[in-house]
């Protein structure tokens, strides 16, 4: 049972104040958001960053083939649209050599961003024709500095792809098998993303399988779009 008297918690997509508790089990409290609709876990549960980086590493081989699935994809979509050869970032997950390959065998060039494994922060300096978010957004303790980061990142008229599974049903989250990973500390609705696109400005595209394609409008001006959630 859900205890209200617990204290609410400030949002950390959207800094409202008024996210109040929304389920609780023996590991950690989650809370509700009432303005972007975002589902965040209480912080003090969150794992210390060595066990959560041993985690990720058992991970890594399991992820590597959808990883890669969802990489070729997007690059087919960006060639729709540009005949050009691209410049990518995959940020939040490492790819393997081979599928670094693959993508530069269609002529693009693909970078890499992981903050445990791979923290060339150089590359957070630059912009980028399209990036890839292959289920890290549930990892995000502060989403709204690497929403607004991811932003910055794309050039005018660039595409984001973010996979990360969808909260379709509030009712059903105590079963949710999804939330029982404790590296998985947001948990994002349909409404959580209209919310941040409308804020930004940018198009959003929902499509199967849990993806989620953003794309930055042309002369869009970032700054202002952002100092807008700044303000939430």
């Amino acid at each position: 049972m859900v205890n209200r008297s617990i204290t609410m918690r400030r949002c950390p997509l959207c800094h409202n104040q008024h996210s109040s508790v929304f389920h609780q089990d023996r590991k950690r409290n989650m809370y509700l958001c009432d303005r972007c609709q975002l589902v965040f876990s209480d912080a003090n549960s969150h794992l210390p960053p060595p066990v959560e980086k041993r985690r990720y590493q058992q991970q890594v081989a399991k992820n590597q083939k959808p990883l890669k699935q969802f990489l070729m994809s997007l690059i087919l979509q960006c060639e729709q649209q540009s005949t050009d050869p691209l410049i990518g970032l995959n940020f939040g997950r490492v790819a393997e050599p081979d599928t670094v390959l693959s993508v530069e065998s269609h002529r693009h060039t693909l970078y890499q961003y992981d903050p445990y494994f791979a923290a060339n922060h150089d590359l957070l300096k630059r912009q980028y024709d399209f990036i890839c978010c292959y289920r890290v957004f549930e990892h995000f303790r502060f989403p709204f500095k690497e929403w607004s980061l991811l932003g910055k990142l794309l050039k005018p008229g660039a595409w984001l792809a973010i996979s990360t599974k969808l909260l379709t049903e509030l009712s059903a989250f105590d079963r949710w098998h999804h939330k029982n990973n404790l590296t998985h500390v947001s948990f994002y609705q349909h409404s959580t993303f209209e919310f941040l696109a409308q804020q930004a400005g940018f198009k959003l595209l929902f499509a199967a399988n849990d993806l989620i394609l953003v794309q930055k409008p042309s002369g869009s001006d970032i700054k202002r779009d952002q100092s807008s959630l700044d303000d939430v």
